[in-house]
């Protein structure tokens, strides 16, 4: 792709769509007990929740009467975080600053702040700072909630028939393989996807449809034990309004319909063939979800009373079939529109089965408060594309920073959220355009080639925690903000995983001054009990450092590949266990999985 065609990109993935609306949020009240604690090359705020907000906008002065300002992690999205803790890495040790916090109803509209507090980040010396984590090992314990179980995201899936070969790689074959391989090593259950109605899948022939493609393409992902996410867009050509208006390198259709009637038949013979060929009891068990990103302009070229409209005539199209089908939106960029979308479905009586949306660079915000005011509280939440960054050949995709702000915002979802898929499972990847070199800043938990980055590798940590979750207390410089932890219990087994990110990306090649010494206390556990610690860092699971290692630029060979393969595993090594203690230095930014077992 030129970097012409990037940067109009770039520029119109921005652009948001009406976001007037016929009613008021709520007035919500400031957070209280509003604290800021300086530490070593951080300030981490705290405060009480409030009811009804989804969400929190950091704010930050310096000194005693400079104005008050969003703190800017530089994700390149969403700035307000769903809850506290927040740790502030964007601020200079040393300096005085004021931080207040003010409460979110909606993405797009922030309440009134609380009164400032103050705080002093510290400047490093040459002690590490010290983090104490208490796990109660002995604990009933309550069940560890999964989010990134339920949902993957993907490149279209026409691609899976595809015999084209990118970097020497068929692109089918592997894009099916990566897929697979989140079923098995990881037990995700669904493929969220763009594009099912793009021309290569040529649903309509003539004044018929033709569903052949389609059937081909779920065929391979029931074969994988993989279940779609039915995307309902992108508009076919033949019942486009302005089949000129276009997103993607591979031109998918963002108009609204000529006719809506044709619109709906469309959805009511696929779903009624979906249903014949796989059988009501499978279908059941899927989700339709109503176009993509219809709140930017590049993704919907309508307004946003045609895209309700569309809404309501997809969801009766379904739901003609059965109504037990599940259909849900608004599929939504930076969280928006999801308040929109409950007011019109309520006032017009249409269902909403699931509410669905997107966010990058921050934990996924608290949106059950929407739900519940607009009276859909038992809809499900998917969060149905979520990642590190929104920008395309980004190098922060491929690097450890990622791999652990993945465990940070899966953290923070579990319990509140259905799903949290990351987008998406592979390199082979063209929105804009082929993947131009081996590590490109691709989407991709898996490069071309098949190699598991950082975020793949997090993914694996996460599935190695037990079935029950224990309760964990953190202490110190940077404890419980800085420095996280989950920890779980399976039969005979106790894991804990613990890491050290902060959201500001401008770190995320490390800080020195952020590494903590953490002592981890696991009161109950046989001191003769075996410790193995599984690593996750600059250098230790990373794919991009052995790559430069190789001087790779473009595309490794077959034995470079091999190579990578060992050179990028993640480290696993015994510790000691003194009494029920364990003491790990974590840099940032890092994880490690402490893995107790009875020493046998």
């Amino acid at each position: 792709m030129t970097e012409k065609a990037k940067a109009d990109w770039d520029e119109r993935i921005a652009l948001r769509s009406d976001e007037e609306r016929g009613f008021a949020f709520p007035d919500l009240d400031p957070p209280k007990e509003v604290s800021a604690v300086g530490g070593v090359g951080q300030v981490t705020v705290d405060w009480s929740p409030v009811e009804g907000a989804v969400g929190y906008l950091i704010l930050r002065s310096t000194g005693d009467h400079g104005p008050l300002e969003p703190v800017d992690h530089h994700s390149g999205d969403v700035l307000s975080v769903p809850g506290p803790p927040y740790v502030d890495t964007t601020c200079t040790p040393g300096t005085p600053y004021h931080y207040a916090v003010a409460s979110v109803p909606e993405v797009t509209v922030a309440g009134r702040p609380s009164h400032p507090v103050g705080a002093v980040p510290l400047v490093a010396d040459d002690a590490l700072p010290q983090v104490q984590v208490i796990v109660d090992t002995v604990a009933e314990g309550i069940e560890l909630q999964r989010p990134w179980v339920p949902m993957i995201g993907s490149e279209r899936l026409s691609q899976l028939l595809c015999t084209d070969t990118t970097g020497g790689h068929e692109i089918g074959v592997e894009l099916e393989d990566a897929l697979r391989r989140m079923h098995d090593e990881l037990g995700v259950r669904t493929v969220r996807a763009h594009a099912i109605f793009h021309d290569d899948t040529h649903v309509i022939d003539g004044d018929s449809y033709d569903f052949s493609v389609v059937d081909a393409i779920y065929d391979k992902l029931l074969a994988i034990g993989l279940r779609p996410v039915v995307e309902l867009g992108f508009m076919p050509r033949e019942l486009a309004g302005d089949p000129t208006k276009t997103v993607f390198e591979y031109g998918a259709i963002i108009s609204p319909p000529a006719s809506y009637e044709r619109w709906a038949d469309l959805i009511r013979a696929l779903v009624e063939h979906l249903v014949d060929r796989f059988g009501l009891d499978e279908v059941l068990g899927w989700d339709f979800e109503v176009w993509n990103e219809a709140n930017l302009e590049v993704f919907w070229s309508g307004t946003k009373a045609e895209w309700f409209h569309l809404y309501d005539v997809t969801v009766a199209a379904v739901k003609a079939v059965d109504e037990r089908l599940a259909v849900g939106g608004p599929s939504s960029a930076a969280a928006g529109w999801v308040d929109d979308l409950l007011a019109h479905a309520r006032a017009n009586g249409t269902p909403v089965d699931f509410v669905s949306t997107h966010t990058y660079g921050s934990p996924p915000l608290d949106i059950r408060a929407s739900l519940e005011r607009h009276g859909y509280g038992d809809a499900r939440i998917l969060w149905t594309e979520w990642g590190v960054t929104p920008r395309h050949f980004n190098p922060i995709n491929d690097s450890v920073f990622a791999g652990v702000f993945l465990l940070r915002g899966m953290r923070s979802a579990a319990g509140r959220v259905d799903a949290l898929a990351y987008w998406v499972a592979s390199d082979h990847f063209e929105e804009l355009g082929p993947p131009p070199r081996f590590l490109h800043g691709g989407f991709g938990l898996q490069t071309v080639g098949g190699l598991p980055k950082p975020r793949y590798h997090a993914l694996s940590l996460l599935s190695r925690l037990g079935p029950v979750e224990l309760p964990v207390t953190l202490t110190g410089d940077g404890g419980g903000s800085l420095i996280e932890a989950w920890a779980s219990r399976d039969r005979d087994r106790i894991a804990v995983l613990l890491w050290n990110l902060t959201l500001d990306q401008t770190k995320a090649d490390g800080a020195p001054e952020l590494t903590r010494t953490v002592h981890v206390e696991l009161p109950g556990v046989d001191p003769s009990w075996q410790v193995t610690a599984t690593t996750l860092g600059i250098g230790a699971g990373d794919l991009a450092a052995a790559t430069a290692e190789l001087g790779i630029s473009e595309w490794p060979t077959e034995d470079q590949l091999t190579e990578l393969v060992e050179r990028s595993r993640m480290v696993s090594t015994p510790l000691e266990l003194t009494g029920s203690v364990v003491e790990v230095t974590l840099p940032m930014p890092y994880a490690i999985l402490l893995e107790l077992t009875p020493n046998r």
